[in-house]
C-alpha cells in the first residue's frame, strides 16, 4: 500500500496537489486556501489555471500542470467538490491514478481541514490504488508515497490510522474475494484466516472440519459442501475485550465456488461464482479491523465454508435437509445452497451464543441486482433502530444499502409438505423469501437479527472513485463504522 505521511513542513515538492471547490454557479471553481507554505507564485497561478483548463472542482477530476523547470515540475489541481469526507474519498481515488506514473506526491490541505475529511481522502487513496493480480504486473503503478501537509500533524494521526486499517481490511476482503477458486477452496480460506488472526492479540480463531460439523449436526453445511473433493468448514472467530458490553455475532456466507450443484448454472452466470464467498470475506476483515483498532465491543464472527459441486455426492433437488437445532428443509434447487449453510450458523449463534445482535451478509440471490441495480445492497430487519443505525453507518461510510419488506403474505410460500421448511419457493420476490426463510432460523432473536443480501455490489466491473474493478470488499467499511459506535 501507499505509505501516507503527515507533515506540517512538506519538504518533496517536486509533485504538489492544490485542491479546487466548484464556485458560485457550475461553470466556475476556485483554489481552496491552504495552510502549508506554498512556493512563490504557485498559488497564484493556480488560481489562473482553473478557468482556462476548465477545472469545475469536481471530486476526484485531475489537472496535470506541467512546469519545466519549475518548482514543483508538476502541479495537480485536486477538485474535492463540497469537501465533506465522500467528496475527498474520491478525490483520493482520482488522485491515486491520475498520479500512478508518479512515485510522489504532497497533497496541500485546507486550513481547517477536518479529521473526517481526512479519513477520507486517504481511504480513497489507498482503496484508488488497489489492484489484484496474479504473478508479475508490468503496468502497476510506480506511486508509493504521499505527504499531507497539514498545520497540525499530531490532530489527524488518529484518522490517518483509522483509514489505514479501514482499507487495509477492505484489501484483504477483495483479495480473499478475487483470489481464483483453484487456489481458494474452504480449507485454503480457513487458513488465511487463522494466519490474519495470529498478529492480533486476543483474537481467538476456531476451525470445524467435515468431522466435527457431522458430530455437531451441521446438517446444510455438510450437504452443501458434500459434493465437493474439498470439504467444508466452520470457521470461528472471537473478539472479546475485558471492555465489552456489547456481544454482536457477524455471519457471512462462504461459498468458495458455486456450480448451481446438479441445479447447474450456465456458463455466464458460473464465471464469477469465485465471488460467492464475499460476505464471509467481508466480516472476517471486519472482525480483524476491529481487533487491529481495539474497538470495546465483543464480536463472534461465523463463516460456513463450501464448494458447491457437481458429483455423485452432491446433494439433490427433493432433498431434505436437517438443520443444526433440528429444524428441516426441503431444498428444491441445489444452486440456492446458500441460504442452506446460513440457516445452520444462524441457528447456532441463537442456541449457542445468544448475543446482542445477529448481523449476517450474504451474496445470496440475483434478486438483489433486479430490485436494486449493481451498487447497492438489500437489507431486512424487524429492528427499525438496528436498521436505520446500519444504514447510517453504511452511508457514511460510502457504500450504499437499501431497506427492503419483510412481507408477511410471503411467508406462507415457505411450507412444505415433508419438512419444516421450503428453502427455495419459486413464488414471491427472490430476495424476499430467501430473507424471510433465513429469519426462520433466528428463533428469540428475531427482533435483534439483521440481514444484508449484498450479491450484487460485492463486484464492479469498472474503475468508478475508491472502487476497482473485480470484487470491493462491500461491507468491511459499513460494519468497521457500525462496530465502533457500539463502544
Amino acid at each position: 500500500m501507499l505509505a501516507i505521511r503527515l507533515t506540517a513542513e512538506p519538504d518533496r515538492l517536486d509533485v504538489l496537489a492544490l485542491p479546487v471547490r466548484p464556485g458560485n454557479d457550475d461553470t466556475s471553481a476556485e483554489p481552496v486556501p491552504t495552510g502549508a507554505p506554498l512556493p512563490t507564485g504557485v498559488a497564484d497561478e493556480a488560481a489562473a489555471l482553473v478557468a482556462p483548463a476548465r477545472v469545475t472542482g469536481r471530486p476526484g477530476q485531475v489537472h496535470t500542470q506541467v512546469r519545466p523547470g519549475g518548482t514543483p515540475a508538476r502541479l495537480l489541481l485536486l477538485g474535492v467538490g463540497e469537501a465533506d469526507e465522500a467528496a475527498w474519498r474520491a478525490a483520493g481515488a482520482g488522485l491515486a491514478r491520475a498520479a500512478q506514473d508518479e512515485t510522489h506526491v504532497t497533497v496541500a490541505l485546507p486550513t481547517e481541514v477536518s479529521p473526517e475529511a481526512v479519513r477520507g481522502l486517504v481511504e480513497g487513496l489507498l482503496l484508488g490504488s488497489y489492484r489484484f493480480r496474479l504473478g508479475d504486473d508490468r503496468d502497476a503503478p510506480t506511486l508509493t508515497g504521499v505527504d499531507l501537509a497539514v498545520t497540525d500533524p499530531d490532530a489527524y494521526a488518529q484518522a490517518v490510522a483509522t483509514a489505514r486499517t479501514t482499507a487495509e481490511m477492505t484489501r484483504l476482503a477483495r483479495d480473499l474475494t478475487n483470489t481464483p477458486s483453484s487456489i481458494k477452496n474452504p480449507e485454503w480460506f480457513a487458513a488465511q484466516v487463522t494466519d490474519a488472526a495470529a498478529d492480533l492479540p486476543g483474537l481467538r480463531v476456531r476451525v470445524r472440519e467435515p468431522e466435527q460439523l457431522a458430530a455437531e449436526g451441521f446438517g446444510g453445511i455438510l450437504a452443501v459442501g458434500g459434493g465437493s473433493a474439498s470439504g467444508p468448514r466452520l470457521v470461528e472467530m472471537d473478539w472479546h475485550p475485558a471492555d465489552a458490553r456489547t456481544h454482536v455475532v457477524l455471519v457471512g456466507k462462504g461459498i468458495t465456488f458455486d456450480t448451481g450443484g446438479i441445479s447447474i448454472k450456465p456458463v455466464p452466470a458460473m464465471k464469477l461464482m469465485r465471488k460467492d464467498m464475499a460476505g464471509a470475506a467481508a466480516v472476517v476483515a471486519a472482525t480483524l479491523g476491529a481487533a487491529a483498532l481495539r474497538l470495546p465491543v465483543r464480536i463472534t464472527t461465523l463463516t460456513p465454508l463450501a464448494e458447491n459441486m457437481v458429483s455423485g455426492s452432491a446433494f439433490r433437488p427433493g432433498d431434505v435437509i436437517r438443520h443444526y437445532g433440528g429444524l428441516t428443509s426441503e431444498t428444491t434447487n441445489s444452486d440456492a445452497e446458500g441460504r442452506l449453510v446460513l440457516a445452520d450458523v444462524l441457528a447456532y449463534a441463537v442456541q449457542e451464543l445468544k448475543p446482542d445482535l445477529l448481523i449476517d451478509l450474504a451474496t445470496l440471490t440475483g434478486a438483489n441486482a433486479v430490485a436494486l441495480g449493481t451498487r447497492i445492497g438489500a437489507l431486512y430487519s424487524d429492528n427499525d433502530q438496528l436498521a436505520a443505525d446500519l444504514l447510517a453507518a453504511i452511508d457514511t461510510a460510502g457504500e450504499s444499502a437499501w431497506r427492503m419488506p419483510l412481507a408477511a403474505d410471503y411467508v406462507e410460500h415457505l411450507g412444505s409438505d415433508v419438512a419444516d421448511l421450503h428453502s427455495a419457493p419459486t413464488q414471491g420476490a427472490g430476495s424476499v423469501l430467501a430473507a424471510l426463510y433465513l429469519r426462520e432460523f433466528t428463533g428469540e432473536l428475531r427482533q435483534q437479527w439483521l440481514h444484508i443480501d449484498m450479491s450484487a455490489p460485492s463486484w464492479c466491473d469498472r474503475d468508478d472513485a475508491e472502487l476497482t474493478r473485480g470484487a470491493t470488499g462491500w461491507g468491511v467499511r459499513g460494519l468497521l463504522r457500525w462496530l465502533a459506535t457500539l463502544s
